[in-house]
């Protein structure tokens, strides 16, 4: 099969075609004929080096993709060869990979590869985040932290769907204005507006019941002092920094939860939980024409430098996607 090839931590010039043998699926993994794969910000990660891989893991990155089902191990009853699954797992960026079965969802009605490949790693993400840690129930407020990248965008639209008020940050007038079209009650420019400010003007003293945090140490006492009684700071990124200082005092007195997770560690079945409630709860909005992935640019498996040059340039609205069929 050809497969994109990670010769040492580095830029996307590290990246190379190559080619190489079919992964076999374990007992509980099903093999999958890749049509199209997701670009994440964790697989530029990856690639630099510092986003380690569990034992036994794939070295190829990519963590979503979707296809066609050409194999199951035996002990998998759940999904047969034949059927079109989107996925996450490890080794995306290639003809062909394994991933556990727990992990697999159908295509949404109406969906080709392209949109079910932008699926797993985001919804996965947001609904564990947002959800399931963050507690976000009807009613409540959410502030989104990159809005328009495609965590953003997911967060803004299963937040509007489930009945929550939500803002965004983002750092230009473009995205800003996307965001609100998507369904952000407001979208804050940080690079015009410091956003614990502009959110006082919006939402007055009661603050945010929950914040999602992709940005790290210069956000975090701005975000606690955002947030409502009670509130929720769920960090799922550090791109600017894990280290550092708060106010306990603050912490306190308002009752507040500081909390977030990482998705590669943890283990099938706390994954295969998180499809399982994905299928009951957000599959039937997707089949409705509701929520969905924005996709920003498609390209071909073999232009995947240019596909994590764009990403780390943040220059994309909504998702980046890899054709691995053409």
């Amino acid at each position: 099969m050809n497969f994109i090839e990670t010769l040492k931590p580095g830029g996307p010039e590290v990246m190379k075609f190559n080619t190489g043998a079919v992964p076999q699926p374990r007992d509980d993994e099903v093999l999958i004929r890749v049509l199209a794969a997701g670009v994440n910000y964790p697989d530029v990660l990856q690639r630099m080096g510092v986003y380690p891989l569990p034992p036994g893991v794939s070295p190829v990155i990519g963590l979503d993709v979707a296809g066609e089902i050409v194999e199951v191990g035996r002990m998998v009853t759940s999904v047969k060869p034949g059927e079109m699954v989107c996925a996450l797992t490890n080794g995306g960026y290639a003809e062909y990979c394994v991933a556990p079965s727990p992990q697999c969802l159908p295509w949404p009605k109406n969906y080709d590869a392209i949109q079910a490949a932008a699926l797993p790693e985001t919804y996965f993400t947001v609904w564990a985040n947002l959800f399931q840690i963050g507690r976000l129930t009807r009613g409540e407020s959410v502030l989104v932290h990159g809005g328009a990248g495609g965590i953003g965008i997911t967060a803004i639209q299963l937040a509007r769907e489930f009945g929550c008020r939500v803002f965004v940050t983002e750092g230009s007038r473009e995205k800003c204005d996307a965001c609100v079209k998507l369904g952000a009650e407001a979208a804050i420019n940080y690079r015009e507006t410091d956003f614990k400010e502009a959110l006082r003007g919006l939402v007055g003293d009661k603050g945010i019941d929950v914040v999602l945090d992709i940005v790290g140490s210069p956000n975090t006492q701005r975000n606690l002092d955002c947030v409502a009684m009670d509130g929720r700071l769920v960090q799922i990124s550090v791109m600017q920094g894990s280290r550092v200082e708060i106010d306990l005092m603050h912490v306190m007195s308002h009752r507040l939860v500081i909390t977030g997770s990482m998705m590669r560690p943890r283990t099938t079945a706390e994954k295969g939980q998180i499809a399982s409630e994905l299928h009951k709860y957000v599959w039937p909005v997707l089949d409705s024409g509701r929520c969905g992935p924005v996709i920003h640019k498609v390209f071909p498996l073999a232009e995947v430098s240019e596909a994590h040059r764009l990403m780390e340039s943040g220059m994309h609205i909504g998702k980046i996607v890899l054709n691995v069929s053409d």
